[in-house]
């Protein structure tokens, strides 16, 4: 295997940390960028770790920062972990120049993933996922085609709260996800089930895969990442330990599995599978996410711009809990959709849902 340069974006998060610990053990990768957005001292701290060409703080050096590594002429594949939907203007600038993006930014797709499917298409860019129920139903295709996609969920921490005790959940009850260890945004995102609702976005986009074909169970395991079901009854299913070691490691060997050295599954610790429907009247964000999937254009762009200052304000203690998806359900009432033609429209929407937030907060 030839010598792999990446530059990461979201460096100082969970995924740009792990991608650190990962490349570790793979002796022909090495890392040549790295950015963060405001945590100083954990970019020094990386950046004497990986000790990369360029090291860049966005809240320095803003979006160009973050275009600069994400274009850098030495690498080869682009890890974008960046939170919101400041990943997408990276992520096209990289598909620009050629680079082979490994995303674990869900707001790319969910925002623009028409634009973005079709940039890497024009360039002859893979999207590489390393969302674990992206990364499961890729290493189950290997380039066939299915009759259907079975995404997992954990269900999030409140799982197994009924409504009543979940209307007045406080932002640290939110933060205990059973399974994952992850940034305080996809977290409360995996609580309200946004998360999978944003993913459900993100696969159609993937996988070129009609809405009507892909489906959605809670698996509170978390060990079967997705499935994927073919013609003749075949369903694949990926399995591995809750840990994103091994889908990060994935996006950047494929089409390879090389030696681990994340948590190694036994199944004779987990002992059952089980599965269930998702509960759409505890959880209704994620019908609003497949709402939004529907209607198509701008509506997800701006359902995402929403959801993402209606987390921060619940993190920040203005509002509760089932405030994310009444705001965002009032949101998607109010708002003329627009076709997606352009990063302009999307940038638009996202003019809208602060609109909309600043008169609602």
């Amino acid at each position: 295997m030839s010598k792999i340069n990446v530059s990461i974006l979201g460096v100082t998060g969970s995924i740009g940390r792990q991608t650190i610990e990962v490349v570790k053990n793979l002796p022909n990768v090495s890392i040549c960028a790295i950015a963060a957005g405001t945590d100083r001292a954990g970019l020094e701290e990386l950046a004497k770790i990986a000790r990369p060409k360029r090291a860049i703080l966005y809240a320095d050096e803003g979006m160009d920062g973050l275009i600069k590594c994400a274009t850098m002429p030495e690498a080869d594949i682009v890890i974008n972990a960046v939170v919101g939907s400041v990943g997408l203007k990276p992520t096209l600038a990289a598909i620009a120049a050629k680079k082979h993006v490994a995303l674990a930014n869900k707001e790319t797709l969910v925002a623009a993933g028409d634009l973005v499917m079709q940039a890497a298409r024009e360039n002859n860019v893979e999207i590489r996922p390393i969302d674990s129920e992206h990364s499961a139903i890729w290493q189950c295709l290997k380039g066939q085609t299915p009759k259907r996609l079975i995404l997992t969920a954990s269900g999030g921490a409140f799982r197994d709260w009924e409504k009543e005790r979940i209307t007045t959940a406080t932002p640290k009850d939110a933060l205990q996800h059973p399974n994952w260890t992850m940034g305080a945004k996809i977290t409360i995102d995996s609580a309200t089930m946004m998360n999978k609702g944003l993913e459900y976005i993100e696969a159609h986009h993937l996988f070129n895969m009609p809405y009507k074909k892909i489906d959605i169970l809670v698996h509170p395991q978390s060990v079967v990442h997705s499935m994927v079901e073919f013609e003749d009854g075949a369903v694949l299913a990926q399995m591995a330990s809750p840990d994103m070691g091994q889908p990060i490691q994935y996006a950047l060997t494929a089409p390879i599995h090389r030696k681990k050295s994340h948590t190694p599954l036994d199944l004779l610790k987990v002992k059952a599978l089980t599965f269930e429907e998702p509960d759409y009247e505890r959880f209704p964000c994620l019908s609003l996410a497949m709402q939004a999937a529907q209607i198509g254009g701008t509506m997800p762009a701006m359902m995402n711009a929403v959801n993402e200052i209606l987390v921060a304000s619940f993190l920040d203690g203005r509002i509760g809990f089932y405030d994310i998806s009444r705001l965002i359900e009032k949101a998607m009432g109010a708002y003329t959709v627009k076709q997606l033609r352009s990063l302009s429209d999307v940038e638009e929407a996202e003019v809208f849902a602060k609109e909309f937030c600043s008169k609602e907060l």
